[in-house]
């Protein structure tokens, strides 16, 4: 019987793609591990450390990127986020998949990683609306946000989307439904990529 290595499955979109409730759902139906990031903002209430994040203080997210030990990191809003190597290696060592939802910035840094490993393992999909106007009514969403809010994150998706071109995947947004069966498909076919296989 063949084994595999596992697939690190990186997901992109602007707000309101829905690429996170893809993620999530892949997670809970057991398909792959959700990886869990680190972060120095306080916990909001309901969030459980180890679940939602791992919640360090900056001392200790800084002497930990100092060290190496992330994948990819960033600051947002004055707080460090980031995803440890050790979330990601040690599941696709073991053939379990990873999914995990990240900016452009983070994605791009993932491929960057010198670890041949999680390089051959990573498969990159760009989650966006059909079109503008789908894209204005689900960054309006509740219709309680201002105009220039909503203007502003307009603004940040059209920047985010321009990117899709570098993204071997591209998943244009359905329904929720049609969405996660072409979701769920694309893991599907990546593992029996022979590249992922060993004979032993």
């Amino acid at each position: 019987m063949s084994q595999r290595t596992g697939i690190l499955l990186v997901v992109s979109g602007p707000s309101g793609s829905g690429k996170t409730t893809l993620c999530r759902r892949l997670a809970n139906e057991g398909e792959a591990c959700y990886s869990i990031s680190c972060t120095t903002r306080t916990a909001r209430p309901g969030e459980t450390d180890g679940l939602d994040y791992h919640f360090l203080s900056r001392e200790e997210f800084i002497a930990k990127r100092e060290a190496g030990e992330f994948l990819e990191s960033a600051e947002v809003h004055g707080n460090l986020y980031g995803t440890l190597k050790s979330e990601v290696a040690d599941r696709l060592e073991q053939g379990t998949d990873v999914v995990m939802d990240l900016d452009v910035q983070g994605v791009a840094q993932v491929r960057q990683c010198e670890d041949e490993s999680i390089r051959l393992a990573i498969v990159d999909l760009f989650v966006m609306p059909p079109n503008d106007d789908e894209l204005l009514a689900r960054l309006s969403g509740r219709g309680t946000d201002a105009a220039d809010v909503i203007a502003l994150r307009m603004k940040n998706a059209i920047e985010e989307i321009s990117h899709w071109p570098k993204y071997s995947y591209r998943l244009l947004s359905g329904t929720q439904e049609e969405d996660y069966a072409r979701f769920k498909s694309l893991i599907i076919v990546e593992r029996m990529r022979v590249s992922r296989l060993s004979a032993d």
